[in-house]
């Protein structure tokens, strides 16, 4: 199944439990999740690598018998046009003094994340779940204005953890393709307990501090 574009990105910290933080502060806003949105400029890229270990060959006889294959250990290189300033330092682990300067500590925030791609005909949605992981940011390489302005866009490394709710696994892959689709239970289990709004009509609607909705 091919996919195409790059439809959502959210963020949620969680604690040593995996369990969402909420409240403004502590976690990403009041309900805890953060979605990139229209405030954000969006996302470009968001490179999934590791979703499968280097298979090791197992010889006997003078051939190949099997193929051990390890556990995945997903990292996600992320491309953001202009994510919101305060996020990117929570969830980068950053610690703020409360006088507007931020300090690497070396205590890592752990975060849940989830990235929404479409179908070719854009008429369902396929989703990479992580319920936990860490993100880094490796530079800044700033640039002098020419004849025209020099953007540096917010580049982050996601590396992913193991997941309780997914059984141990580093990630876990959803899509509305399948008839038993719950996008509420996929919500609960990659933000670690997070109750999906409801919306009067009875739909579904994910609210966040960016004032935007993903599917």
């Amino acid at each position: 199944m091919a996919t195409v574009g790059l439809y959502g990105i959210a963020f949620g910290l969680v604690d040593q439990d995996q369990k969402l933080i909420t409240g403004t502060g502590k976690g990403l806003g009041k309900d805890g999740l953060y979605v990139v949105g229209r405030a954000d400029l969006g996302g470009k890229t968001a490179n999934i690598t590791g979703l499968s270990g280097t298979p090791v060959k197992k010889y006997g006889f003078n051939r190949v018998q099997a193929v051990d294959i390890p556990q995945a250990e997903p990292s996600v290189a992320l491309d953001i046009n202009d994510l919101n300033f305060q996020v990117k330092q929570q969830i980068k682990g950053m610690i703020n003094d409360q006088k507007g300067g931020y300090t690497d500590q070396g205590i890592q925030a752990h975060v849940a994340m989830l990235i929404t791609t479409q179908t070719l005909d854009r008429l369902h949605f396929v989703y990479y779940g992580f319920g936990d992981g860490i993100l880094s940011e490796a530079g800044a390489n700033l640039q002098t204005d020419t004849n025209a302005q020099q953007d540096v866009d917010d580049t982050l490394t996601y590396t992913a953890l193991t997941t309780d709710a997914f059984g141990g696994a580093a990630y876990k892959l959803y899509s509305d393709l399948d008839s038993a689709f719950d996008k509420a239970h996929m919500y609960s289990e990659v933000f670690g307990g997070y109750v999906l709004p409801t919306s009067p009509a009875g739909g579904s609607a994910s609210g966040t501090g960016s004032g935007t909705t993903t599917h």
